[in-house]
């Protein structure tokens, strides 16, 4: 079979490039690739589910990893320890997000002892289910205040040191940013505060900070969902299936590593459930 003119072989990629394009484009365009070796990543919420498997996956890419946590303490710390087994630079922060001063504490005692942050992964958030008609202010302040303020004030007070060198900042918004779900009011809107957010920073950081998010479908059931709920979930996914918290970290190695000409974009990783 004849090979089209223009196509390349199956093993380059569609300009003829080898897989290693990105990195081969910033030489090209005489920039260093962005490479996590090496680098120091804040990742919040990082003890558990998401955030657990997103540390890992930047600890595997040889990044030094500010690990912070808020009331898992005993998970974190068995994280670190594992990480730190495997050949990672891993230090734990404990913060309470909600409170805007711990924010900045937090962020100026990764700075002092890392020196820099170069990525910033805004992973934990409040997920609490409640009827619209028996919602507080509380209620409202708390998801506001952790799944949004949160990320701005660490944006905020470490874009000045990561600017230097540039960077990359992540968060972690939600399909329902989009297509909001009855009964999590606070949690709908604080995610599409998120998506609004990341486009916003990506304006004002550009051009020496690109800032992306990651809008995951039911990649982790609740644990409490039986069989016929995680069933009825799948029927709303065309590609017939949940995803795993593989399918968001690989994601973020790309917004993080793969490319650096992506800012600004809210990727889903859903199955294509956002379509329905």
């Amino acid at each position: 079979m004849k090979r089209s003119r223009n196509r390349p072989a199956p093993d380059q990629g569609w300009q003829g490039q080898s897989p290693d394009c990105p990195w081969q484009c910033a030489a090209a365009a005489g920039r260093r690739p962005f490479a996590l070796a090496g680098k120091v990543s804040l990742i919040t919420g990082a003890a558990q589910r998401l955030g657990a498997a997103l540390a890992t996956g930047l600890a595997a890419r040889g990044s030094q990893v500010a690990l912070h946590y808020h009331s898992s303490g005993a998970a974190a710390r068995a994280l670190a320890t594992k990480l730190r087994r495997a050949g990672a630079a891993v230090e734990i922060f404990e913060a309470d997000l909600e409170r805007a001063e711990e924010c900045a504490l937090m962020a100026e005692a990764v700075l002092e002892r890392f020196g820099t942050v170069d990525v910033l992964v805004h992973s934990a958030a409040r997920f609490e289910q409640k009827a619209f008609t028996a919602l507080t202010l509380d209620d409202w302040n708390r998801h506001l205040d952790l799944n949004l303020r949160a990320g701005f004030l660490l944006a905020q007070s470490l874009a000045p040191r990561m600017n230097r060198r540039g960077g990359k900042m992540l968060f972690l918004a939600d399909i329902a940013a989009d297509r909001p779900w009855r009964g999590y009011l606070p949690y709908c809107v604080s995610k599409a505060g998120v998506v609004a957010l990341t486009r916003a920073l990506a304006k004002e950081l550009a051009p020496r900070i690109q800032v992306n998010a990651i809008a995951p479908g039911t990649v982790l059931p609740p644990a409490s969902f039986g069989t016929e709920q995680r069933e009825r979930l799948v029927r709303r996914i065309p590609l017939g299936r949940l995803g795993s918290p593989q399918d968001v970290v690989a994601t973020a190695l790309f917004l993080l590593e793969g490319t650096d000409y992506i800012t600004g974009a809210v990727v889903p990783v859903d199955g294509g459930r956002g379509l329905h």
